[in-house]
């Protein structure tokens, strides 16, 4: 048995989950989300709480079992709670500023990148080197803030760039004179 699938999940209040053959779909405060997920796996929901199991023991279904649960659980989380990611900026005259509906990032190179965030996605930055993605879908929000990282990722000779906040950049020594 799986030791993620076979966890129930628990649907808080001003959540409304809608099940469906191989489709749930997850109304909350914070917006709604849809997931097609395969019809094989068995979803039942009772009393405010989803159980995910799967129809025998085979390779296919073990793989799915955790996954679809996971898949339905983030976006329980995501419509209530909703999810963040927060970046920092390291490096001499790194920065970033709103600017009209998007963002301008100056990281070292002769032109400004302007980033326009999707719909659903709030960038709140919070100083000039420090910003946090969030919304309610977890995909969109790891995208995203991937997305921006890709823009100047950390180098691990001075360990100047973009990097998550609590990412661990492996620092190299530099070249020595002789």
């Amino acid at each position: 048995m799986s030791r993620i699938g076979k966890l129930p999940i628990h649907i808080p209040s001003g959540v409304e989950v809608a099940l469906s053959q191989g489709l749930v779909k997850v109304k909350g405060p914070k917006g709604e989300l849809s997931q097609a997920v395969d019809p094989g796996m068995i979803i039942k929901m009772k009393d405010g709480v989803i159980t995910v199991e799967r129809p025998n023991d085979e390779r296919k279904w073990r793989q799915l079992h955790g996954l679809t649960r996971t898949l339905i659980n983030n976006m329980v989380v995501g419509v209530s709670q909703g999810y963040s990611k927060n970046l920092q900026i390291e490096g001499v005259g790194y920065k970033v500023e709103p600017k009209g509906n998007g963002f301008v990032f100056s990281l070292g190179y002769s032109h400004p990148i302007f980033f326009k965030p999707p719909k659903d996605i709030k960038i709140d930055v919070q100083s000039a080197t420090r910003l946090s993605v969030s919304g309610f879908d977890k995909v969109l929000v790891g995208q995203v803030a991937a997305k921006i990282r890709s823009f100047r990722p950390p180098e691990p000779y001075k360990g100047k760039g973009v990097r998550y906040e609590n990412e661990m950049v492996r620092r190299k020594a530099g070249k020595t004179a002789k």
